[in-house]
């Protein structure tokens, strides 16, 4: 099922990158801006009710996540990359030492305003962190899958919009 998904992921990210303004194609001979680069995700913390009521490490454990940078601003600058690759992490409560594995191996095309905000379509799985009233979803680190948007304001907060899918709260894993 994941490879079938995957094949649909890549058809409806090259349709969407192709009606795109500005995009090369293939016809004109335009190369593309970049080529395929790993995108490691670096670990992190967060204390006491920043996402979690207790402080949480996010440790990648498998991360083969790369990025193609499809546009750039005049500036170099990306404008449109796409991110795929496998991504799992540990979650770990660090109070108590709970840990869980959270799937993070969404694709995702990404397309970044001038003014710092940035829109995101994504298949699959993608680990996000909200803040207290920071968007569309409860303080928490979610695992949001499904075929969805998330739209991200210059100041990170964020508002998903879902074709399909699921969220689920990795904090009630490790509370």
């Amino acid at each position: 099922m994941r490879f079938t998904m995957n094949v649909a992921v890549a058809s409806v990210v090259a349709a969407i990158v192709a009606t795109l303004p500005g995009t090369a194609s293939a016809a004109s001979g335009d190369p593309a801006p970049g080529a395929w680069e790993p995108a490691p995700q670096a670990a992190f913390e967060l204390p006491a009710g920043a996402r979690c009521d207790f402080a949480v490490r996010v440790d990648p454990i498998v991360d083969e996540v790369r990025k193609l940078t499809l546009a750039t601003y005049p500036d170099g600058s990306p404008k449109r990359e796409l991110f795929t690759g496998a991504l799992i992490d540990r979650v770990t409560n660090l109070e108590t030492g709970a840990t869980s594995t959270a799937d993070a191996s969404g694709t995702s095309l990404v397309v970044y305003g001038t003014d710092g905000s940035m829109t995101w379509y994504v298949t699959g799985p993608v680990l996000l962190g909200f803040r207290e009233n920071g968007g569309s979803l409860p303080k928490g680190l979610w695992i949001v899958d499904g075929q969805f948007t998330v739209e991200f304001t210059p100041a990170f907060a964020k508002t998903i919009t879902m074709l399909h899918g699921t969220t689920h709260n990795v904090c009630t894993d490790v509370d």
